[in-house]
């Protein structure tokens, strides 16, 4: 009886009217530096009708590597394929490629390698993009462990990465398939929570995020109410998960601004009365669940103004916040306290009728910086003095709540 060796990893592609994509996404598997006996290929055909089912069987049938094709009914949507792949996986880590995306030549090698030096049970390869913008601010160094609270991995939650396989069966890790946006962005916060340690490999391009000419992107495409779907699905897994304080905050900030915050931006202004209605009243249990006083001070003036109004259900106040956005216009800089505070004058700034806080307008450290006259170093003083004598007036153990 031969016995066939563990693959270090197994590359699960979900495969929907794939073609002529496809072509290019398995030449770059097939070109691995990975020995080919290290390797496995599970494809999942959704029910295509423009030959790539057949393609993938021609692949298998001449591939180096080992490859499993499966050929279903449609599943509509991307969770149902990678998660009959995930069953069918034998390999120590699952690598998620998408059939429109190719990878790096040294790709899985390198990844691999990096989980095993590290230990680490979740790797980032740098992504590039080809006709798409990839995600950038998570690519400064290569770090051998980090973990979501240390790093900005929390931008980039695509499935495209390197999973340890043992993690994913042990928590029983599916995609949701009752979601058809951000399905991903579930799976991979809840891998990052999970995992012991997360390397990034930010010193070589492993994944090409590649822009169809025909512009299908499951992520572009699909009502507006399957992003709210998928914002209140990505904010309950980060409350169940992380207690409440910083640390959950600084995980919030990533659903607010990346998919509850653009339903507000230029689109809002098109959107009919009925539609504005409706999107403020999906946002409400959001806003009233999960909006902190510790997400608003980490965002962009503009962006915590929008979602302020958004938590009040003011459309005519956000109306007017979201033109001024639009039309790009530069918020003038208002320096107070000897320049230590520097409010961004947005409309309705100290409108008494309009009746926003002054905190709502003031500049973060980080925003701050851009206008001359202000004074970081003094502003934190002032802030260190705040809070000395916040502490000399509360109780410690209530010191200790209300700061967290």
């Amino acid at each position: 009886m031969t016995v066939v060796p563990q693959p270090d990893v197994s590359v699960i592609i979900g495969a929907y009217e794939a073609m002529p994509y496809l072509v290019e996404c398995l030449a770059s598997v097939e070109a691995q530096s990975i020995d080919p006996a290290r390797l496995e290929v599970i494809a999942v055909d959704d029910g295509s009708t423009d030959g790539t089912g057949e393609y993938l069987e021609e692949f298998a049938a001449r591939a180096p590597m080992r490859v499993t094709v499966i050929r279903q009914e449609n599943s509509g949507g991307p969770s149902g394929p990678r998660n009959v792949g995930l069953g069918k996986a034998a390999g120590r880590y699952v690598f998620f490629l998408d059939a429109d995306d190719r990878l790096g030549p040294e790709a899985l090698e390198r990844m691999v390698a990096m989980a095993d030096e590290n230990g680490t049970d979740v790797v980032l390869g740098k992504v590039e993009g080809i006709n798409r913008t990839p995600p950038k601010s998570m690519w400064g160094k290569t770090l051998g462990r980090t973990d979501v609270f240390s790093s900005n991995i929390k931008f980039t939650l695509s499935a495209q990465k390197l999973f340890r396989r043992d993690l994913l069966d042990k928590h029983g890790m599916r995609f949701d398939e009752s979601l058809f946006t951000g399905e991903d962005a579930l799976f991979t916060m809840e891998a990052y929570l999970r995992a012991d340690g997360v390397s990034v490999l930010a010193d070589y391009p492993c994944y090409y995020l590649v822009g169809r000419d025909d512009g299908k992107h499951v992520t572009k495409s699909g009502s507006y109410t399957l992003r709210f779907d998928s914002a209140r699905a990505l904010m309950k897994l980060i409350a169940d998960m992380v207690p409440a304080g910083d640390k959950r905050d600084l995980l919030m900030v990533r659903p607010f601004v990346i998919t509850l915050l653009p339903q507000f931006g230029p689109k809002f202004l098109k959107d009919s009365e009925k539609v504005r209605r409706h999107k403020l009243e999906l946002a409400k249990p959001l806003m009233d669940a999960y909006w902190t006083p510790g997400v608003a001070r980490r965002l962009k003036v503009h962006e915590r103004l929008r979602l302020h109004l958004v938590a009040l259900q003011r459309a005519d106040l956000l109306l007017d916040v979201v033109e001024f956005v639009k039309a790009k216009k530069q918020a003038a800089a208002l320096l107070e306290k000897r320049g230590t505070r520097v409010y961004l004058a947005y409309p309705h700034f100290r409108s008494k009728t309009a009746g926003i806080p002054d905190d709502i307008y003031l500049a973060a450290p980080r925003e701050a910086r851009a206008v001359h006259g202000y004074r970081e170093a003094a502003a934190n003083s002032f802030l260190r003095r705040a809070l000395r004598k916040a502490r000399r007036m509360l109780p410690t153990k209530d010191f200790k709540a209300a700061a967290a």
